[in-house]
């Protein structure tokens, strides 16, 4: 087959009605698009502000988008961040592998707070300068050890074997 006749026998195909209808043929998938997602614009009015707290289904006075720094976060509204690995582990969670439930709204670095990676409510125990003290001290204390212990020479002593006698065998397979 050539490709013209390829090319005449497609464009057949492509005519029928068949193709043109929702049928087991049509093999895209209506989504939404990921422009659907992006947040909208920095709100600079009130009424642009009430519209951005109605749209994200938040109370006015709880909404507070980020700051309009040139990151891109327009409207989106700023969340306290909170990891998943400090989140109640018995509660019935919707989605229980990210400790969050249906249509609940996510904090803008979500990917970062999953419970598989890092902690930002993490709080060391003891704290960091406790451990620095620690550190110090066990430093120091080795320290003073080892200088206590180096005034002191240690040696083996070595003698030649002592024998009653000098100079007579104390022997007999001679």
């Amino acid at each position: 087959m050539s490709s013209s006749q390829i090319f005449k026998c497609y464009n057949r195909l492509s005519r029928l009605p068949l193709n043109n209808s929702n049928s087991v043929l049509v093999t895209s998938v209506r989504n939404h698009w990921n422009k659907d997602y992006k947040p909208g614009p920095f709100p600079k009015t009130e009424a642009e502000r009430l519209a951005a707290a109605k749209k994200y289904d938040m109370h006015p006075s709880e909404y507070a988008p980020y700051n309009d720094d040139g990151t891109g976060f327009g409207d989106y509204p700023k969340f306290k961040a909170q990891s998943a690995e400090s989140k109640d582990p018995n509660y019935p969670w919707d989605f229980p592998e990210f400790k969050r439930n249906f249509n609940e709204p996510l904090h803008v670095q979500f990917d970062l707070f999953r419970e598989d990676r890092y902690d930002i409510n993490y709080r060391p125990n003891p704290s960091c300068k406790v451990q620095f003290a620690q550190y110090i001290g066990v430093m120091s204390l080795s320290f003073l050890i080892y200088w206590l212990c180096d005034q002191v020479k240690g040696f083996l002593p070595a003698v030649p074997k002592q024998y009653p006698g000098v100079g007579k065998k104390h022997y007999t397979f001679d």
